[in-house]
Formats: C-alpha cells, sequence, structure tokens
C-alpha cells in the first residue's frame, strides 16, 4: 500500500552491527522485498565500536548483497546547528574515537543522566542522511532489530514515528536470542565478539558485571572514557564535572572495582544463551545487550 504522503514506499533498514540486526537486515533482504519501492541499509559508526563489528558489517554487506551505507556524525561546534552526515566506508570509518569526542565537546559526557551519545551519533545522523537523499521525515518506514523476546523494548509510539520491528512483529521469521544464534552458528561468518562485549568498547549502559569482566579481560578498552573524564568533565554548559558510568562511577572507580572484588565473569550469550542468575547488584543495565538501538524518537 503506497502512503497518503508519498508516491514511493520507503523502508530504511537501521543495521546496528549486532547479529540480531545482521539477521534483520538478510530477512528484509529476502523476505520483505516486495512490500517497498526502495531500501536502503544504513550503519552509523560512532568510532568506539569494536573492531570485529565493523568487520562484521562490512562482512554482511558483502554476503547478503545489502549496498551498506556507512555514515558518521559530524558535529557542528555552534550552537543552533544540528548533526549533519558524513559518509564514510570500511576503510575510512573512524576507529580511534573522533566523532565520540566532538561529541562530547559540544554537549559533554553522556551517561544516564544525560543519554545523548545514541541520539547525536546514531538517531540523529542517519536521519541527517536520508534527509540528505531527500527522504524527508515520515515518507519512510524505519525498521529496527528488536527480537520478540526483547517486546519490552518496542515503542509505544512506534506507528506515529514510523518505527518497525521485523523480527518481533511476525512469527514467520526467527526471533527469540536462541533463533539468532542458531541462524549464525549455521553461517559460515558470524561476529566474533562474545556476547557481553556488544558493539561498543565500554557502553555505559552494560552492566557493572559486563564492566568488570572486560576491564578483567582487556584494560585498555576503556583508555578512551577515562582520558575523556580527566580531560573534558567539565564539557556540557552549567553541569558539574561528568563521569560516564552507573551511580556516578568513574573509570577509576571500575578499574578498581575489577582489581578488588571477587566476581562472577559475565556468560557469552552469544553463543549459549540462558536467562541470568546473577545477582540484580552487578546485572542492572539500561538495556545494551548485542547493541545499542536507536531512540528515534528521542531524535525527533
Amino acid at each position: 500500500m503506497k502512503h497518503a504522503n508519498d508516491n514511493e514506499r520507503r523502508l530504511l533498514v537501521s543495521f546496528s552491527g549486532g547479529e540480531t540486526s545482521g539477521l534483520m537486515a538478510r530477512v528484509v533482504k529476502e523476505r520483505m522485498a516486495h512490500l517497498y519501492d526502495r531500501i536502503i541499509y544504513v550503519i552509523a559508526n560512532t568510532s568506539q565500536e569494536n573492531e570485529e563489528t565493523l568487520v562484521f558489517a562490512d562482512e554482511c554487506d558483502r554476503h547478503f548483497g545489502l549496498n551498506l551505507v556507512w555514515v558518521e556524525a559530524e558535529i557542528r561546534p555552534e550552537a543552533g546547528h544540528g548533526t549533519r552526515a558524513r559518509v564514510v566506508d570500511f576503510t575510512t570509518a573512524s576507529r580511534n574515537g573522533e566523532v565520540f569526542e566532538a561529541m562530547i565537546d559540544k554537549y559533554g559526557i553522556p551517561n544516564r543522566a544525560h543519554p545523548h551519545c545514541s541520539r547525536e551519533l546514531k538517531a540523529r545522523v542517519v536521519q541527517a542522511y536520508a534527509r540528505s537523499i531527500g527522504w524527508a521525515a515520515g515518507s519512510y518506514d524505519t525498521a529496527i532489530g528488536i527480537r520478540v523476546d526483547e517486546i519490552d523494548r518496542i515503542s509505544p509510539s512506534a506507528k506515529e514515528h514510523r518505527l518497525i520491528y521485523p523480527l518481533a512483529e511476525s512469527q514467520m521469521f526467527p526471533s527469540s536470542k536462541a533463533d539468532v544464534n542458531d541462524f549464525w552458528a549455521r553461517m559460515p561468518f558470524r561476529l566474533r565478539l562474545r556476547g557481553y562485549q556488544g558493539n561498543c568498547k565500554w557502553c555505559w549502559k552494560k552492566s557493572l558485571r559486563k564492566h568488570l569482566t572486560i576491564i578483567s579481560e582487556n584494560p585498555s578498552a576503556y583508555d578512551f572514557p577515562e582520558r575523556m573524564e580527566a580531560e573534558k568533565g567539565h564539557c556540557g554548559a552549567g553541569d558539574k564535572r561528568r563521569v560516564f558510568f552507573r551511580e556516578e562511577r568513574s573509570t577509576a572507580d571500575l578499574r578498581r572495582l575489577a582489581a578488588i572484588t571477587k566476581f562472577t565473569p559475565a556468560t557469552d550469550d552469544a553463543r549459549q544463551y540462558q536467562p541470568s542468575l546473577f545477582s540484580p547488584f552487578l546485572d542492572v543495565g539500561d538495556g545494551c545487550e548485542d547493541t545499542c538501538e536507536v531512540d528515534y524518537e528521542e531524535a525527533a
């Protein structure tokens, strides 16, 4: 059915770089192409993704024939000027925190009280790219990689914002975490990360157990947030000095906790999924699973 406000049926697939998102892209490509006149697949690189995420996105692009568009935020420091999209590719994508740091310079360090990283580095840059190709707001659907077992993460105003969830809205498609794991186990490639590592190296939304596990295994993964706290904690008008992590913990606090706390490491649910039996204290999180899915409502 053609939309009343546009003669072309359009779909923007928001590809996050995780395995659920990769499966969604393949499902859209193979089973939903007849529903739209034009489909584009877009990934927003924050410059703090794990390298394995970028490699996986490139492999999905080549294997599934997505013609994936890579974009990065172009942060304009002047007040009143919104985020723009810069088109890059797998080779030229920023990998050393350049994009993230530019966002901090303008908006300050993101954390639970100031969750603007997804807004500026993912949602708004994807929307800016859509505008740059003539797709006005409201003229296209956006597909989000959320599974049926994440039903609580589906937006209550999805229809208003034209958000669709292919893996959660149809019983035709593989839709649970176990289904996703089974699909990728049978593929010739997959995301070479443990489930708790996630796409962002140190995402502040991770549970404390995940942070302590990653720091213990790879301390350098937290070098960037530690440097940002030291150099740019003051950024953000009218605010006290900021840190990234829950309970107003700094990166140094996490390093100390990892050194002195006896804890059971996080499990790799990308290979063997089972409900968590861990303690609530260490496993409180803000929805950071394999990926940080884009909140397009917040960016509206």
